[in-house]
C-alpha cells in the first residue's frame, strides 16, 4: 500500500512520514477515524514505509522485495488483529490468524471496507464479532519474538473498540512497555468505546471525513465516470469512500432500506390514536429484527440521514439535498414539514439510543418497537412558534 494511493488525509500522511524521518516513531498509536476515511490503508502504508526503509516521502525507493511482500500482505513482520466470530469453517476459538487468507482478499477488494462488509466476507453478518482474550494472547506471542528481518515488527489492530475488557487488560502491559522496535497501530471509529487505560498509553491521531472534492476526483480517475455523477455520489457519501463505492455500484441495501423506512413512517403516522395499527408496527419491528445486528444498525443510520434530508427540504436548503425516492407515491416535499427544529433532536437521539442498545445485544424486537412508538409521538409534534 503506497501513501500516494491513500485518498486525501495529507496532514496525517506528512505527520507519519516525519515520525520516520526524524527517528521518533511512537510505539503505540491510535487512529480514530470516521467510516471510509482510510485509516486502515494509511496504517498499512505507514508500516510499509517503515519496514521497507522507504524514503523521500513515498514508498517507491526502498527494498523492492519488501515492497512486493506488502503488495501481497505477506510480509512476516506485518501482523493483523481484527474482529472475528465462529463461522462454518472455524467452529470455536476464532482468532485472526485463522482468517488471514479471507482478510487479504477483503483488503485487496476494498481497503476502505466497513465492519459490515468484513462480517459479510466472513459469513457472520448475523453475529457480533470481537477481539477476545484468545486474540490478545496471540498478539503477545507474536510481538515478544524477534522480527524475521531484523527491523521493526508492526501489529495493526483494526476496529480496536471491539476488544472486550479481558483482551484490553491483557494488552495493557504490552502497549505500555513493548519489546524493542515494536509498533502497535490501533484503528477505531468510536473513541468512547475504548477503555481509558489504553487511550492514555497511545498517541492519538484523529482522521477527518474525506472531502467531497477528494472523493469526486478519485471516482473520476479510478472509475472513469463523468464529473456530474461523481459530484452527486461524493455529496451523498458524506465523507465515506466505501459508501461512495456502494452508491456507484447501486448497492441493493439502499433500495430495501428506503422501502423499510417509508413503510415505517407511514405506519407511524396512522398509529396515533389508532390502536389497531399498533399491530402493524409490531409486525414491522419483528421483520427488521430478523436481520443481522449490523444490518439493523446500518438501517437506523440510514433513517437518521433520511430525517435530516427531510429537514433540509423543509427549510429550503435544496442545494444540500441528494435524496431521490424510488418509491411510488412517496413525495419527500410532502413529508418534510413533519421534520423540523422542534423534533429532529428527539428523533436523532431515539435513533442513536436504539443503535447503542442493539450494539449491546439488546432484544431488537423490543428496541425497534419502542423506537416506533417514540416516532409516532415525534412526527405529530408541532414546530414551536408555528401556528
Amino acid at each position: 500500500m503506497l501513501f500516494k494511493d491513500i485518498i486525501g488525509q495529507k496532514n496525517i500522511k506528512n505527520h507519519l512520514i516525519q515520525t520516520v524521518e526524524n527517528g521518533r516513531i511512537p510505539h503505540a498509536q491510535l487512529f480514530i477515524a470516521p467510516k471510509g476515511s482510510g485509516a486502515l490503508p494509511m496504517a498499512i502504508a505507514y508500516a510499509q514505509y517503515i519496514l521497507c526503509n522507504n524514503n523521500a516521502g513515498e514508498n517507491n525507493t526502498g527494498n523492492n522485495a519488501c515492497n512486493l511482500k506488502f503488495e501481497k500482505l505477506v510480509h512476516p513482520d506485518l501482523h493483523f488483529a481484527f474482529p472475528v466470530a465462529a463461522n462454518e469453517k472455524v467452529k470455536k476459538h476464532p482468532v485472526s490468524s485463522l482468517f488471514l487468507e479471507t482478510w487479504r482478499k477483503f483488503i485487496n477488494n476494498n481497503p476502505y471496507g466497513s465492519l459490515f462488509n468484513w462480517y459479510q466476507q466472513l459469513g457472520i453478518e448475523n453475529k457480533q464479532g470481537q477481539i477476545g482474550v484468545d486474540e490478545a494472547e496471540e498478539i503477545v506471542k507474536k510481538l515478544i519474538l524477534k522480527s524475521y528481518e531484523g527491523g521493526y515488527k508492526v501489529m495493526i489492530i483494526w476496529m480496536a473498540e471491539k476488544m472486550n475488557i479481558a483482551a484490553s487488560n491483557k494488552l495493557l502491559k504490552l502497549i505500555e512497555e513493548p519489546p524493542n522496535k515494536t509498533l502497535l497501530l490501533l484503528i477505531a471509529e468510536n473513541e468512547g468505546q475504548i477503555i481509558k487505560t489504553i487511550l492514555s498509553r497511545c498517541q492519538i491521531l484523529h482522521f477527518k471525513a474525506l472531502s467531497e472534492s477528494d472523493i469526486r476526483n478519485t471516482l473520476i480517475i479510478a472509475h472513469s465516470i463523468d464529473e456530474n455523477q461523481a459530484a452527486k455520489i461524493a455529496q451523498q457519501s458524506q465523507g465515506d469512500y466505501n459508501k461512495a463505492l456502494h452508491l456507484l455500484l447501486h448497492n441493493d441495501n439502499e433500495t430495501i432500506f428506503e422501502k423499510w423506512f417509508i413503510t415505517w413512517i407511514r405506519t407511524a403516522f396512522k398509529a396515533k390514536g389508532n390502536a389497531t395499527v399498533i399491530h402493524d408496527l409490531i409486525t414491522w419491528s419483528n421483520e427488521i429484527a430478523k436481520t443481522g445486528r449490523e444490518t439493523q444498525k446500518r438501517f437506523l443510520l440510514y433513517c437518521s440521514q433520511f430525517f435530516r434530508q427531510a429537514m433540509l427540504v423543509n427549510y429550503q436548503a435544496g442545494n444540500l439535498v441528494y435524496f431521490e425516492s424510488d418509491t411510488s407515491g412517496f413525495d419527500l416535499k410532502k413529508f418534510a414539514p413533519f421534520v423540523h427544529g422542534s423534533n429532529i433532536e428527539d428523533i436523532s437521539k431515539a435513533l442513536d439510543d436504539a443503535i447503542y442498545h442493539i450494539e449491546r445485544n439488546g432484544n431488537a424486537k423490543i428496541i425497534l418497537l419502542d423506537l416506533s412508538m417514540q416516532l409516532t409521538r415525534y412526527l405529530h409534534q408541532k414546530e414551536t412558534g408555528v401556528k
